[in-house]
């Protein structure tokens, strides 16, 4: 959800400066690339903690580099075309970032002030 919300309020800001269909294209083929990357992260983790210690670090390292070829790949082809602009799809695709890191600001101003009050000393929710 987080993605997605980074997606329109970055659209938002691009159509204030510009109404250029290629920066639009770019930064939703970026999106998507980062939902995908987002699910294959998940996929990807939930495998490899059910292997042992050096199958999942095998597997892990795998997936990773085939994350980064296949965003590699993308942007590559985008660089050859005139289909979408590439510096906005890597831009779309930092919105898996952003939204990472704002995963626990959000959550805390999700579960309100009744939650926080909950919770004891020691950082455990009762």
């Amino acid at each position: 959800m987080g993605i997605a919300a980074y997606g329109i309020i970055f659209e938002i800001v691009l159509l204030f400066f510009s109404r250029n269909p290629v920066y639009s294209a770019g930064l939703w083929i970026g999106i998507i690339l980062a939902l995908a990357g987002a699910v294959h992260m998940w996929w990807s983790l939930n495998r490899g903690l059910d292997l042992p210690q050096k199958a999942a670090v095998k597997s892990m390292s795998t997936q990773n580099i085939i994350r980064y070829v296949t965003i590699a790949a993308v942007l590559a082809v985008l660089m050859c075309t005139d289909f979408a602009n590439p510096i906005f799809a890597f831009c779309g695709y930092m919105g898996m970032k952003v939204s990472a890191y704002l995963n626990p600001l959000i959550h805390r101003l999700r579960t309100g002030k009744e939650k926080q009050e909950e919770e004891i000393s020691d950082g455990t929710a009762m």
